[in-house]
């Protein structure tokens, strides 16, 4: 089959990319038969699955995690460039370009001032930009906001645009993860460790802003600052295809490949060597000054980890002892009360080995917001093939909504998905788990994109906290919308949690 489809070339690039052409071929046969949609038993609320902690238990649950002495690592995935983020700019752009007004354009003239890339790009303009708004050339401002000519922002990573200004100097979103991780990822010995993913065409940059504000973040925060970089590795790329399902070819021949989404650093996640692991997006951090709830609800999260993690691992250890009268019975409780699993019964010849498996898995606890109409994935329970329940982050997506029952499930969702992760990667042994192991295979998507013009079909590997992390035991708990303050376009600069409180600090 291979010999008809790729050539000795293609051959050569698929193992020089890590991959394989029985993976290749895997990939293929999922744009011809597709993926199942999830079987959703209903949505993850109050009621069922989120727990809401009172002021007393977050206390406890904070202390627990303020006491912790084992190593802890910040996760940020940051390789997405910032195009979306100023999607609407280059539409505006074209649209002065062809003489045409736009309205969006008209609100961010008006508030340019205020936006913390500010002084750079009036810096870049070299007094193209006056203070005089008709007497702006708005062409040119776009130009060097967006393009090389000036700030190259379009093109840029959002952790390496600047986010915040606080009086005569702005920060990126990279510098305020740094600064975050002072309040809640800094270990017994006084070391914060993160670890960001990059596209290796930014690596030289991230690592140069790293060296260039390093000091100054360890003297403020009287911390040690350890900065790592992983790339997303090319043996997750996926292979596209036309809108008939063959491998596409450039019209120089070559196979097509992209990113696999963000479901690829499941890879990157299992090569960090840490007990505990905080998981969370480049654009969603807040001001310095504001950042008090989100740090008290990371140590809160931490403490459900570990007080959990504690009773597994006590629950594992008697599997390993003798027999003891009830203790299925007692774990299958404990399964179904912290978890909100429902098992499927076995028999009793392999009732104890069955449990083990489902204890000795990797533990996320996830926060959970009210759902204020940000768009992205939420929480649901979900059936799986042997039967199952279990709690799942899903995104849109995955989830067929001209089905009337999914849809009416989809509507009773009271809460959102803001990527607000603590993470246990050690078995009760002290081994860690091979994370690749509990990813679900079935939990991809395809979409749609172009290449040159023609359009193509894209494999979306199962996501990071979608499917990859599908097999692993999940605990969702409410935490406040103020811990959440995402930057998904320009706009969004301009909201309080980004601007400050008199809009031009």
């Amino acid at each position: 089959m291979f010999d008809n489809m790729f050539t000795n070339e293609d051959l050569k690039e698929i193992e020089q990319r890590g991959s394989s052409p029985h993976t290749i071929l895997e990939q293929l046969k999922k744009f011809e038969n597709g993926f199942p949609s999830p079987d959703v038993v209903a949505a993850a609320t109050p009621s069922k699955g989120i727990r809401i902690l009172s002021r007393e238990e977050q206390s406890g649950f904070a202390a627990k995690y303020m006491a912790y002495n084992g190593t802890i690592c910040k996760f940020v995935p940051a390789s997405g460039a910032a195009t979306r983020m100023f999607k609407e700019l280059f539409e505006a752009l074209s649209s002065i370009e062809a003489g045409e007004g736009d309205a969006l354009l008209e609100d961010f003239f008006d508030n340019l001032g205020k936006y913390p890339f500010y002084p750079e790009l009036k810096a870049s303009l070299d007094g193209v930009l006056t203070e005089q708004k008709g007497s702006i050339n708005k062409k040119c401002i776009l130009e060097h906001l967006l393009t090389n000519k000036g700030l190259g922002y379009g093109s840029l990573p959002k952790g390496l645009v600047k986010f915040h200004r606080y009086g005569n100097y702005s920060r990126t979103a990279m510098e305020e993860h740094m600064c975050e991780a002072a309040g809640y990822a800094m270990d017994q010995h006084g070391t914060a460790r993160l670890v960001f993913t990059v596209s290796p065409e930014h690596l030289k940059l991230f690592r140069e802003l790293t060296e260039k504000v390093k000091g100054v973040f360890e003297k403020r925060y009287r911390y040690n600052l350890e900065v790592s970089f992983t790339l997303q590795k090319p043996s997750t790329d996926t292979i596209a295809v036309n809108m008939v399902n063959q491998p596409f070819r450039s019209k120089a021949g070559k196979l097509l490949f992209r990113p696999g989404g963000h479901g690829a650093l499941i890879e990157n996640l299992n090569d960090i060597d840490a007990d505990i692991v905080i998981i969370k997006n480049i654009d969603n951090i807040t001001r310095e000054e504001l950042t008090t709830d989100t740090t008290w609800w990371k140590k809160v999260l931490g403490g459900v980890l570990l007080d959990v993690q504690e009773q597994l691992f006590a629950y594992l250890k008697l599997l390993d002892g003798e027999r003891k009268e009830g203790l299925t019975t007692e774990i299958r409780n404990f399964v179904c009360r912290v978890f909100c699993m429902e098992l499927p019964k076995v028999h009793d010849s392999i009732e104890r080995e069955f449990l083990k498996n489902i204890l000795n898995r990797p533990l996320r606890v996830c926060g959970m917001v009210k759902n204020q109409g940000e768009p992205g994935g939420g929480p649901f329970l979900v059936r799986d093939a042997d039967g199952t329940v279990s709690l799942q982050i899903l995104e849109g997506a995955q989830l067929d909504l001209s089905n009337p029952k999914v849809a009416s499930k989809v509507s009773e969702a009271t809460h959102f998905n803001p990527v607000d992760l603590v993470c246990s990667l050690n078995d009760y042994k002290g081994n860690r788990f091979d994370l690749l192991k509990y990813v679900d295979p079935e939990t991809g998507f395809i979409s749609y994109k172009s290449a040159e013009g023609v359009p193509i079909k894209a494999l979306e590997l199962p996501g990071l906290w979608n499917g990859a992390m599908s097999r692993w035991n999940t605990i969702f708990v409410e935490v406040p919308v103020s811990t959440f303050s995402p930057v998904k376009t320009v706009f969004d600069l301009l909201r309080p949690e980004h601007l400050g409180v008199t809009g031009t600090v």
